[in-house]
Order: structure tokens, then sequence, then C-alpha cells
């Protein structure tokens, strides 16, 4: 089985490249700006304490061993093909938000460890949303390419998301990819840029600027004709991936031989200057771009039905 697939196609060597790896100080915002401006994206390896990493993986898949979703020990995350999340009190609006809410999970996403990084990254205090996603992908799933800044554009223009693989995560796992030099497609980004989102920011509207430009052909079609490369890497717990509203990133279909569900989590930071009203992500009860907060998220649904 290849080792690296998207949309259920095996990518060629010559569309293939390895995300750069940031080598500097965490600290030096200067030189992290200047990495962000270059690729659309910083890569740390090893920034993040590794056992609460763990820690929080255990947590959301005991949460899925208890509806019967996962084998144990949960913290191998191996799927099965059955689920009791349905009958779960509440249902997957309730129970979904419960795992997002976790303490261990809650305790890298939004600690001082990752708070401190995107600070520095941002220039300034940074603040992070309410709302997260937390990302369950069983074997043959993916993600489509997509930029984030219309999900996000309407209260800040400088919302960032730290990608953060809980686990190791090798590329047959299905990892995140990001579309080098997509930071620089102009002719896709002015124009979901220029929208006005504060008027005119209803779901459909917001899933076409980011999603139907770039699946107009397959990934590998689509890179190639940008003459660019999809770049993604084997990660490891610890390991963090930041990225701007626009940058151009998926997933990896998941391949693992093992049936192993890859669990990783998006949460976003913006300055803590920036207007954080937005009931969408914020608040006790973020609504989400959908309207149904958390049972609308695709992690919300039980791993054995389709996205």
């Amino acid at each position: 089985m290849p080792t690296a697939t998207v949309q259920q196609l095996a990518i060629p060597d010559d569309s293939f490249g390895e995300l750069t790896e940031y080598d500097g100080s965490t600290e030096d915002s200067d030189l992290l700006r200047s990495q962000l401006d270059e690729h659309g994206y910083v890569l740390f390896r090893d920034v993040m304490d590794r056992d609460e990493v763990l820690a929080a993986r255990e947590e959301v898949f005991r949460r899925l061993e208890e509806v019967g979703e996962v084998k144990a020990p949960a913290i191998d995350g191996i799927k099965t093909n059955q689920s009791r999340r349905p009958e779960v009190s509440g249902g997957l609006h309730d129970f979904w938000r419960s795992v997002s809410e976790g303490p261990a999970l809650r305790g890298v996403t939004h600690g001082l460890a990752l708070h401190d990084i995107m600070s520095i990254v941002l220039g300034e205090p940074a603040r992070a949303h309410d709302m997260m996603y937390v990302r369950p992908v069983p074997v043959g799933r993916s993600t489509k390419p997509h930029y984030d800044f219309p999900f996000f554009a309407r209260r800040s223009l400088r919302i960032h998301t730290a990608w953060i693989p809980f686990g190791d995560t090798p590329l047959e796992d299905g990892p995140l990819l990001i579309i080098e030099g997509s930071n620089r497609f102009y002719d896709l980004i002015d124009p979901i840029r220029e929208h006005d989102y504060d008027s005119n920011y209803a779901d459909a509207v917001i899933q076409k600027a980011a999603y139907e430009k770039p699946n107009e052909t397959d990934v590998i079609t689509f890179a190639r004709s940008r003459r660019a490369r999809i770049l993604s890497t084997s990660f490891r717990a610890g390991d963090l991936l930041v990225f701007g509203g626009f940058t151009l990133h998926g997933s990896l279909d998941n391949c693992s031989p093992i049936d192993r569900v890859r669990l990783s989590c998006d949460v976003r930071y913006q300055p803590a200057s920036d207007p954080c009203d937005d009931e969408r992500y914020f608040g006790a009860n973020p609504t989400g771009s959908h309207g149904g907060g958390y049972g609308d998220m695709k992690g919300a649904k039980p791993l054995n039905e389709p996205w």
C-alpha cells in the first residue's frame, strides 16, 4: 500500500515534498514571522510536552472506547466497526462537546505552552478560540484542500491555526498536507480576502469560498497546474504546525494497515486585542459555522458512519 495517497491517488515522487522544519528559536518572533511569510507555515518539532499530548490522546480515545468505536487499549486508537455513540444521553452534540472540552485535551490546546508560542508567532498576546476541532480520522478518509480565512474572517483578520497531532503520525496515517507556495496563489486568495464577510457569512458562502476553486480537479492535477508539490511529513507527538488563513491545506488519506484512527486537533489563535465576540467560535456555547455547534462537526459522527 502506498505510504502517501490523496483522494485515493498515489502521489508521484515528483509531486511530493517534505515540509520544511523550523530550526530557529521559538522565542525569535521576527524569524518565525519571516518563515510564515515565506512558506505560509511553521513546522515545530518537539515543542509540546509529549506526555501531555499522549495523555490527551488517551483521554479522547477512552471516550470513543466507551461507545465501542475503538479497541482496548484505547490509546492505540484501533477502530472497531461498531458504535453506541447515538445511544448516549444528550445526543451527538453533547457527547462531542464533552470530548472536546476534556481537561487533558484543553490543557494542551489552551495551555500556557501553546499560548506562549502563538503569542510569539503573532508578535503580541494571543487568544485562543473557545471552539476547536478534534479530528479522529478513520482509514479511507481525508480532508479536501481549502483556505481557512473565509471561516474566521468576520472579526479578526489575523487568525492562525495550530494543528496538533495527538500521537506519532506516519504518512500512511493521513496527516495534514500543504500545497507548496499556496500562500502566494493570489488569483485564489484575493477574491476570498475581498469578500464582505461581516455582511454575508452564510455557511454556504463560506464553504464555496474556501473549497470550490482548489477542488475543481483532483489535488495532484491541481498542484501540478501550479508547478507546486504536495507537502507533508511524518509527525511525532510533541510536534506543532502553525499556518495562516491563506495557506491551502487538507490531509492525506488515512491508509493505516492496522486500522489506526489518526487523531489531531485544529485550534485557532488570534491577537487578544482583536474582537473576541464572534458567537460562532467564542463563549460557553459557540455555534460554529454551520450553526449547530459541536454536533455539526465531522468528528461528532460515529467512526463507522460516512462523512
